[in-house]
């Protein structure tokens, strides 16, 4: 077992970078702060068990003696290692009990252990408003379901508190269970809840590939009209994700924001100083899904990204104005832009676009293969 010390490095090492979006360092942050606080409880806990561990030890034995007198051919492992696989229609999938999610539930600090397509519900339900057509939500599924196969295949990059898979916030994927859905959606609990298992259900197993493995299957809210190529935001290159038209966003709400800031809130933000002749900086580079990619201030260079999160904006894809002692800020589509916008795909399923469609046009080259392929792989890896 790794030393706290290691956990604490693990997680502060760990890639700033998750499915959904974009603002991940705070969230490591608050996960540090929890991973601390509960070494500290457990040393606490571990001290004040102590004792009673000795009157335990003492009541097993007598126990024991009648645990052996039973028959022996009771099975007292507690766990049944061979996976099942059942016929549902013409499709094979997994029993729930073959994969099980622990999550880290931030706010109760407790693990919630979940069956995998239970866990992919409440993860579809968290991440995607549930009114959108039951295409968008099935491609939701496949993304939900990819992330968390190749997270669990990829294992060992973190350790997270108690022994948890993945935590329940944007630092690995949003998860609700049932009770916090019916806090939200209050009344429309029932209708949202039907739509969202049956987006999930209908797709069971189903998972996004690249070269017969589960591919990163980013995404985000809205596009500026084009996705955008992960080596221009992240640095990273994938095959399969490359720069499309998303031309479906242009009716999304949040496809236009504008935000106003102060030159001082502006400048400490970037940690420069404006000329003070009205200047603000040259945006000296675009990428080619028309974000930006380079701004220099007073002879220093920020990336498009940089800018992003140090402002929080909406979008890297942005212009600027300053006006009297303000700078206004107009930005285009909300997320990083890296792989299936959510409005592109309720907009594809307006169309009539199926699920299959829509992830196929988000993700290149890509195959939909079944969990069962890499079974063999998963379970031990999660018993």
């Amino acid at each position: 077992m790794q030393s706290e010390n290691d956990l604490f490095k693990r997680i502060k090492k760990s890639p700033d970078l998750n499915p959904r979006d974009e603002f991940v360092i705070e969230a490591k942050r608050n996960l540090l702060q929890k991973a601390r606080k509960l070494h500290y409880k457990k040393k606490f806990k571990g001290f004040s068990l102590y004792f009673v561990s000795i009157a335990s030890f003492i009541t097993f034995v007598i126990l024991g003696l009648n645990v052996i007198s039973n028959d022996n051919s009771q099975n007292f492992s507690g766990a049944n290692n061979d996976s099942k696989v059942v016929n549902v229609g013409d499709e094979e999938t997994l029993q729930e009990e073959d994969i099980i999610i622990s999550v880290f539930r931030e706010e109760s600090e407790q693990v919630e252990e979940v069956p995998l397509e239970k866990y992919i519900i409440g993860v579809v339900a968290a991440e995607m408003d549930p009114t959108f057509e039951i295409e968008a939500l099935k491609a939701q599924a496949l993304l939900a379901r990819t992330y968390i196969i190749r997270h669990i295949l990829n294992s060992g990059v973190i350790s997270l508190p108690e022994d948890a898979m993945v935590t329940d916030a944007i630092f690995h994927q949003i998860y609700r269970n049932q009770e916090e859905l019916k806090t939200i959606w209050g009344t429309d609990f029932e209708m949202y809840m039907k739509k969202v298992e049956e987006a999930v259900l209908s797709t069971q197993g189903q998972i996004l590939t690249f070269n017969n493995e589960p591919i990163q299957a980013a995404f985000f809210s809205t596009s500026n009209g084009y996705t955008e190529n992960p080596e221009d935001y992240w640095g990273i290159k994938a095959p399969y994700l490359k720069s499309v038209e998303s031309s479906w966003d242009q009716s999304s709400p949040r496809f236009r924001s504008s935000k106003t800031i102060s030159i001082e809130e502006f400048e400490k933000a970037l940690g420069i100083v404006l000329p003070g002749d009205g200047s603000i900086g040259e945006i000296s580079e675009r990428t080619e899904s028309g974000r930006v990619a380079k701004v220099v201030i007073e002879g220093k260079e920020f990336s498009g990204r940089h800018i992003r999160e140090k402002l929080e904006l909406e979008s890297s894809d942005f212009n600027w104005e300053q006006q009297g002692e303000q700078i206004t800020i107009e930005t285009k589509g909300y997320g990083h832009g890296v792989g299936m916008s959510q409005d592109g795909a309720n907009g594809m399923a307006l169309e009539g676009k199926n699920y299959k469609e829509i992830v196929n046009h988000y993700y290149s080259g890509i195959e939909i293969e079944k969990v069962n392929n890499f079974l063999t792989q998963i379970l031990p890896l999660i018993e």
